[in-house]
């Protein structure tokens, strides 16, 4: 069972105000299961933009609420964090899912959901060639995946960050342990793909967001994990980003790196905007280092069949050295502070 959330009489009557509104409440149900723009719940809700606005605003003040920028449009999403969303989740939980106005709102979500899935799709079509060629290069997705899995081990996850998330896939294969994720992209076409796919897997624990990843909207500190799968060749100086993704790590935190060995295949700076052909263990190794990382494992996939021609996969884990000592009775600290 989980642990009952403990607020303030003052705390839980603001979150009850706020909260204790029909449409309040059924905005609250709704970003619980997806990020959602206003023009996405105005159509949900049947209701006019301001005053779908006004209550946003409302439930933003009482902190239930995130909304991120991307674009011209505004995405928001019930917090994943604070005890007051999390007593929206326990009073969520306690909705009767047979309530007509509840069973409505879903239907429409689900319709608002099948529209993101078909403009997704047509983007993920007109691209897909592409892709394909180039996952033929190199090791087979499914070994990569599995390698991924057994490095990171069955060590729960309490945040998540993928750099560079593209179509959501680490999201994906990680949604075991994680509890709760984010990915950021610089391409706005890829993050609806991002979100069909979160949507068609029913994971509502993630998130994406419209980010540069050399330079992040988010407090340091604030990840037990984070991923960088197949981006660093795109980047001039990839090192800034191996920089700005330890930044990101909680103490005792680990990075993961996925991305190309060193190859010859020219072709690929030109009509695959690789900037760079790949990295040498010891060029990312000193990169992770200078951070102030261990680096713990490498490891090499091979192509399969494709010989001389194939591109190998390398895989860095990396951690950051700092501990977290908890004493009973006083605040935690890190270690060497004391």
């Amino acid at each position: 069972m989980a642990e009952a959330v403990r607020l303030g009489l003052d705390a839980l009557v603001d979150v009850l105000k706020a909260a204790g509104e029909p449409t309040r409440l059924r905005l609250l149900a709704l970003l619980a299961a997806s990020d959602l723009t206003v023009t996405d719940l105005t159509e949900i809700l049947g209701q006019s933009q301001p005053r779908i606005s006004r209550h946003l605003k409302l439930l933003g003040e009482a902190d239930l609420i995130d909304r991120y920028q991307e674009g011209a449009w505004a995405y928001f999403r019930l917090r994943q964090d604070g005890k007051a969303a999390a007593l929206v989740r326990v009073l969520l939980a306690h909705s009767s899912a047979n309530d007509p106005v509840i069973l409505r709102d879903g239907e429409r979500l689900s319709a608002v959901k099948r529209q993101r899935a078909e403009r997704a799709q047509a983007y993920f079509s007109r691209n897909a060639a592409e892709w394909d060629e180039l996952r033929r290069l190199h090791a087979a997705d499914e070994e990569v995946d599995a390698a991924v899995i057994k490095l990171l081990g069955t060590q729960p996850v309490y945040s998540l960050l993928d750099l560079g998330t593209g179509t959501g896939r680490m999201l994906e294969l990680l949604s075991g342990l994680y509890r709760r994720a984010i990915g950021v992209d610089a391409s706005r076409d890829m993050l609806s793909v991002a979100r069909a796919n979160l949507d068609r897997a029913g994971i509502t624990k993630a998130s994406v967001r419209h980010a540069d990843i050399l330079n992040l909207p988010f407090e340091g500190q604030d990840f037990d994990l984070v991923t960088i799968h197949q981006v660093l060749h795109f980047f001039d100086q990839p090192e800034i980003a191996i920089t700005e993704a330890a930044r990101m790590l909680a103490p005792g935190g680990r990075l993961m790196v996925i991305d190309l060995a060193p190859h010859a295949l020219e072709y690929l700076r030109d009509e695959h905007a690789h900037v760079r052909l790949g990295f040498s263990h010891q060029s990312v190794t000193d990169w992770l280092r200078k951070t102030g990382l261990d680096v713990e494992q490498t490891v090499d996939l091979h192509p399969g069949q494709q010989g001389e021609k194939g591109l190998t996969v390398t895989i860095w884990l990396a951690r950051d050295p700092r501990r977290l000592v908890a004493s009973e009775g006083a605040e935690t600290v890190l270690a060497g502070e004391v």
